[in-house]
């Protein structure tokens, strides 16, 4: 069954804050939904089923249903780490398609700030981020999150992702250099973004003379860690053409799992996008070439250099070339990308960050992202992440959405 046309997204909304000490973690999940519910133009009486991973507290879906008061059909509680909110987007529109619901809600929220307090003021938040070591793997911060597997030998999230870049220069010549023009765009998205953690447009040379972290990734390759959180509202497509949203449809979905298979065929050079990548773009009909917008998971910059080429915009082992001298820049290079600023510079909530990614890519399809970052005639956009250790196992999820 292709879920290509039969679900929309009608409602989106980001949490603004990045330090958010004042809110439990399932308070956060609410304001979250009531804001992307309230932008589609729906309540939570509406909402037949609900989604959400492993940060939300509790028994996940059931107690945030509770808490919440909604009256469900249908849960789902998948745990893909950075990836998850990717991958419920394109389950809650396979039950949708299914007819197992019409009103689908998915919610984030993570306080890894707010959780120890003290650190809401936003100087301070500025100056720890400066100061500190930064990076959030896709499914744990500052910890491989396969313990009694990879643990063994000391793995963190930035050596295991180290590897991956220091694998990947050794093969295919990719640069410092050319991992730095992942920041540097980044950043000049980050500036129009007042929510952003980090607004200063940086240069190659200010990557380059940052911390090195894990060899050869230094600060400025590692996200940022941050409270916040986020919700997308799905919809059957009676539903969205009778609310007075711009439609934006799911055409196209993927996920996939990688691992090390126990060090046997072990290749630190790609992603799990490799086989979540080719099945979205068959069913949404399109190429990669097609794309206008694409947001791409960015918790390291060589994550974003993989998986680009593992989605096919470029050859493999030519990311660097292709991320190089502006290309990701909107309104400069040819694939615009993560123009809120991405985990790079605006949030990177909690160990995850995918449902900032579904969020970004549908103001770019409705045409509401920032003026200065909007990408013109925005029709066909891509949001991808990975969930685990880009070095070690990990899940992908892929998601192709078209503006009506």
């Amino acid at each position: 069954m292709s879920i290509k046309g039969k679900a929309y997204v009608a409602g989106v909304w980001e949490h603004p804050l990045r330090d958010i000490p004042h809110l439990s973690t399932a308070q956060v999940h609410a304001e979250c939904a009531k804001g992307a519910l309230e932008d589609a133009g729906l309540s939570f009486d509406d909402v037949d089923a609900y989604f959400c991973a492993g940060d939300a507290p509790g028994f996940g879906a059931l107690s945030m249903a509770d808490y919440m008061g909604l009256k469900l059909k249908h849960t789902d509680s998948t745990e893909t780490g950075g990836s998850s909110y990717i991958v419920h987007a394109g389950h809650a529109a396979e039950a949708i398609a299914a007819g197992k619901c019409k009103v689908a809600l998915i919610t984030l929220a993570g306080r890894p700030n707010g959780s120890r307090s003290g650190l809401g003021d936003a100087s301070s938040r500025q100056e720890r981020f400066r100061m500190a070591p930064q990076g959030g793997g896709g499914g744990g911060i500052n910890e491989v999150p396969e313990a009694g597997f990879e643990n063994i030998w000391g793995g963190t999230t930035h050596n295991t992702y180290g590897m991956c870049a220091m694998r990947h220069m050794h093969q295919y010549g990719t640069t410092s250099e050319q991992l730095a023009w992942i920041k540097v765009a980044a950043s000049h998205h980050a500036q129009w973004n007042e929510h952003a953690m980090l607004r200063e447009v940086v240069t190659v040379e200010d990557v380059l003379a940052s911390p090195m972290i894990a060899d050869p990734l230094h600060r400025m390759d590692c996200c940022v860690i941050s409270d916040g959180g986020g919700a997308v509202v799905m919809v059957a497509p009676e539903i969205a053409r009778s609310l007075k949203r711009p439609l934006v449809k799911v055409i196209g979905h993927g996920e996939a799992p990688k691992g090390p298979a126990g060090g046997r065929n072990l290749d630190l050079t790609y992603s799990g996008a490799v086989w979540s990548g080719p099945p979205a773009f068959a069913e949404a009909g399109i190429k990669p070439s097609d794309i206008k917008y694409a947001s791409i998971y960015d918790s390291f910059t060589i994550t974003v250099l993989m998986q680009i080429e593992d989605l096919g915009f470029c050859e493999k082992g030519q990311g660097g070339k292709f991320v190089a001298d502006g290309n990701l820049i909107s309104g400069v290079g040819k694939l615009p990308f993560n123009t809120d600023g991405g985990g790079l510079c605006n949030n990177h909530p909690t160990n995850r960050g995918g449902i900032t990614k579904v969020i970004e890519a549908v103001r770019q399809a409705r045409g509401e992202a920032h003026p200065k970052v909007q990408v013109p005639n925005c029709d066909l956009v891509i949001a991808h992440g990975t969930g685990g250790s880009l070095g070690t196992r990990h899940g992908a999820g892929t998601l192709i959405m078209e503006r009506e």
